[in-house]
């Protein structure tokens, strides 16, 4: 097996969310996007906070919980932890609906309006980091943080994301039902280091530990998002006017932080950030270094 890959596995079960995020969660609330011309999308969301709204958005495989350790120190921002179509709570997209980037634009922008949301700052991580900066190029948001994006791979450095993916998804079938059957969960295994993923992984309760493992195998739109993301140009050309920061964990195994220099040669104007020993998840890694990193995008404006 590949090691990032396994250590995929065995990183995500040892996550324990922090009590300052468990404390009085609300459910998730439910908003429906609609764009011109598409059926209705439907997002599940959770809203905290007061101040400028934040929209925070997930990665591939994962869900709006990846920000429960963050949020708490992201004073003087409202923020809004979305579930992208298919993962989380959120219901997949409608066959309709196609899954390029330019409709993804489209209905995010929709389910801004639903918010009553207007240009409001966006961090995304992986894939919600490409979404993020393709917002931005759209004029829909007022700042944009990414977190280690996808789409500024070499054409190997995909096809070896992909196969990482998979293999986690792979393994993620052979997990049993039952959370207390999985050695992954012993508590003496979360603290051993990550290869690459969660570096310095913060603690996770175990059921979200099972959700997370069984992310890759039951989230519908997978294979169709690793699909999509085989189009070549997913990120082109510029974003002025708008502040954005590019941040990366330089312990990135799964996109290397070589990629990070391409994005900023693509957006000149980026504010490009070295996350120190972090892997490809650094609001598990450093949470409290990830929200300085958001607080400081702010005061960049």
């Amino acid at each position: 097996m590949i090691p990032v890959a396994s250590s995929l596995i065995s990183a995500v079960s040892r996550r324990q969310r922090p009590a300052s995020a468990r404390a009085a969660r609300p459910h998730a609330f439910f908003v429906e996007g609609r764009a011109t011309g598409l059926v209705p999308v439907t997002v599940a969301y959770e809203r905290l906070g007061d101040g400028e709204p934040l929209v925070l958005l997930h990665g591939v495989g994962h869900h709006r919980q990846a920000w429960d350790a963050v949020v708490p120190s992201l004073t003087g921002h409202e923020t809004i932890a979305l579930d992208l179509p298919g993962f989380g709570e959120s219901p997949d997209l409608d066959p309709a609906v196609p899954r390029d980037l330019e409709t993804t634009v489209a209905w995010m922008g929709a389910v801004f309006d639903a918010l009553g949301v207007e240009r409001p700052h966006v961090a995304g991580h992986s894939l919600g980091g490409l979404i993020a900066l393709r917002l931005a190029q759209a004029g829909l948001a007022r700042s944009v943080t990414a977190l280690a994006p996808t789409g500024f791979w070499s054409d190997a450095e995909r096809r070896y994301a992909y196969a990482v993916l998979n293999i986690a998804r792979q393994g993620a079938r052979l997990l049993p039902e039952a959370p207390v059957a999985w050695p992954a969960l012993n508590i003496s295994k979360r603290e051993a280091p990550a290869d690459g993923l969660d570096v310095r992984p913060t603690p996770w309760l175990p059921e979200v530990s099972a959700a997370d493992l069984r992310m890759p195998r039951d989230a519908a739109p997978f294979k169709a998002i690793l699909r999509a993301g085989r189009a070549p140009g997913l990120f082109s050309g510029d974003i002025p006017g708008v502040p954005v920061t590019i941040a990366w964990g330089t312990r990135d195994r799964l996109l290397p932080p070589r990629q990070a220099e391409r994005a900023k040669a693509m957006i000149p104007g980026a504010r490009l950030v070295p996350l120190p020993g972090c892997g490809h998840v650094p609001m598990a890694d450093a949470p409290d270094l990830v929200a300085r990193v958001l607080r400081r995008q702010r005061a960049h404006e």
